[in-house]
């Protein structure tokens, strides 16, 4: 019997009212690799399995009306992997865009990839823009793959980007602002995520959506993501719902407090 599973079967369905809901949310997809070890098998079938919860989660995602969910599927750290985990992966993705691309497509997903391309196969390269291009005009979910992704690569790309721009005479420096810095991100045409889920009870952001996450509400689950279902989702959806986002502000009960 898995505890986790037990906890997750007894969650209450969710059922907060819609403007309760979390515009986007990113995932930190994290315990492939453990969840396979605690049942003696290879790390490569922990990633099949995590490929399985995807399909799931992007699923969930849509019937509890989320509009964006962003996956950390490869971050810039992990080329430091062993080498034959990381020829997995790759085939992992491969497989997943060939043979899920069509469904995606079906439910009206739309497909965003963020990230470096340099260093990635071109045959890779080719099916990213492939996804992207199928799905650009769907009007449903959009699911924003964090490939070849790190926080602090895109802070720094963006500000040689604006640099750039500065020495070439086309902004001025001084009206660089957040704003601007936001804009030269990978995600300028998405909203700042709402809630970073974190699954396998790891408490940090390794380098996810560093300049986006500011004002995120942060849930960590100690579920491994190969165990993240529908009904964890609406876990984490209801942690959500039932915490007052102040933005550096105060919440009504603290202003009539201080008067």
């Amino acid at each position: 019997m898995n505890p986790a599973s037990d906890e997750r079967q007894m969650s209450p369905s969710f059922d907060q009212p819609r403007q309760d809901l979390p515009r986007h949310v990113g995932i930190i997809m994290d315990g492939n690799g453990r969840w396979a070890s605690a049942r003696s098998l290879p790390r490569l079938e922990g990633h099949r399995r995590g490929v399985e919860a995807v399909r799931r989660t992007v699923r969930a995602a849509s019937e509890l009306g989320v509009s964006y969910l962003t996956l950390y599927a490869f971050s810039s750290e992990n080329w430091s992997r062993p080498q034959q985990e990381i020829m997995d992966l790759m085939g992992l993705l491969k497989r997943f865009i060939r043979k899920d691309l069509a469904d995606l497509h079906k439910q009206n997903v739309r497909v965003r990839v963020i990230g470096a391309r340099e260093g990635l196969a071109p045959d890779l390269c080719s099916l990213l823009d492939e996804a992207q291009d199928l799905t650009a005009d769907n009007t449903g979910l959009t699911l924003v793959i964090a490939f070849n992704y790190g926080g602090r690569q895109e802070i720094a790309q963006a500000a040689r980007t604006l640099a750039l721009r500065a020495m070439k005479g086309e902004i001025d420096p001084a009206s660089i602002d957040p704003d601007a810095i936001s804009a030269a991100l990978y995600t300028a045409e998405f909203p700042d995520p709402d809630l970073i889920i974190r699954t396998s009870g790891e408490q940090r952001l390794s380098n996810f959506l560093m300049w986006q996450a500011a004002y995120a509400e942060l849930v960590f689950l100690p579920i491994h993501w190969p165990d993240f279902d529908h009904a964890a989702l609406e876990a984490a959806l209801a942690q959500y719902a039932s915490r007052e986002r102040r933005f550096g502000g105060l919440v009504t009960r603290d202003v009539m407090t201080a008067s």
